[in-house]
């Protein structure tokens, strides 16, 4: 089955804009993503999904400069995106990554696809518990799994983010998740604030460039536990919260 890392990426970030094109080493911070989804090695692709704002042309010029497989759709409604990238790359697994994660380990997206292959699930992440640091997130499934979700899916956070309605319901989706061994989900190695930023610069000054994964970002950490200091305090999933409270807002609107 072919499978297909779809990783999501738009310039509007309401915290960071711009933020999918900031130099992370010499190189934007998309580029850090896809070089590391590359070197999964249970991946038949690896392709950017952004919208079709003009806002994002930059990111579609910047693949088409270096030679990156991309995907234009809806700007709001990312699982119509997803969908249609699929569809469009013919991908019968996908994998979805995101854009403001520049220190995913490819043995952990590895670990999620191989679970996935193994059970007969329709969606398996290391989110549904989470024990990984925040930016390592991995979530897989079938492109009849999100064909289901884009046609049932109607909250605004469900279209929002692609994979809301899926963990939902899982009376109606087989479920499957991948723990670490170590919780270790108060870590931050995401990118949503300027903090996150700085600390994913001080992570690959101090490594350079080349390939590294989580256990030596572990090592790092543990040898100059400052870093750690330098994006504490903020919370997991700001953005998803925000959305269902705009659900909750907008429910309230119309309600007698």
């Amino acid at each position: 089955m072919r499978t297909v890392a779809i990783i999501q990426a738009r310039m509007q970030s309401t915290r960071l804009p711009g933020k999918v094109l900031a130099d992370v080493a010499g190189a934007p911070l998309l580029m850090r993503v896809v070089e590391r989804a590359q070197r999964a090695s249970l991946l038949d692709a690896v392709v950017v999904a952004t919208s079709e704002a003009e806002a994002d042309d930059c990111i579609a010029r910047f693949c088409q400069e270096h030679s990156l497989q991309c995907f234009r759709g809806s700007e709001g409604d990312v699982l119509d995106r997803y969908h249609e990238a699929a569809l469009h790359f013919n991908a019968e697994v996908i994998v979805r990554l995101t854009a403001d994660c520049p220190l995913l380990d490819p043995l952990v997206i590895d670990r999620v696809v191989q679970t996935f292959s193994e059970g007969s699930v329709d969606y398996v992440s290391n989110t549904l518990e989470c024990t990984y640091p925040d930016g390592l997130d991995t979530e897989v499934f079938s492109r009849d799994c999100l064909a289901r979700a884009r046609r049932l899916a109607q909250m605004k956070s469900e279209r929002e983010h692609v994979t809301a309605y899926i963990v939902k319901h899982p009376e109606s989706f087989a479920l499957g998740g991948v723990r670490n061994a170590v919780n270790l989900s108060h870590m931050r190695w995401t990118v949503d604030e300027p903090e996150d930023l700085e600390f994913v610069r001080a992570i690959y000054l101090a490594r350079g460039p080349d390939s590294f994964g989580m256990a030596e970002v572990l090592a790092l950490l543990h040898a100059q536990p400052s870093l750690s200091k330098i994006n504490a305090g903020f919370a997991r999933n700001q953005g998803y919260q925000e959305s269902l409270s705009q659900d909750l807002r907008a429910a309230s609107a119309v309600s007698p």
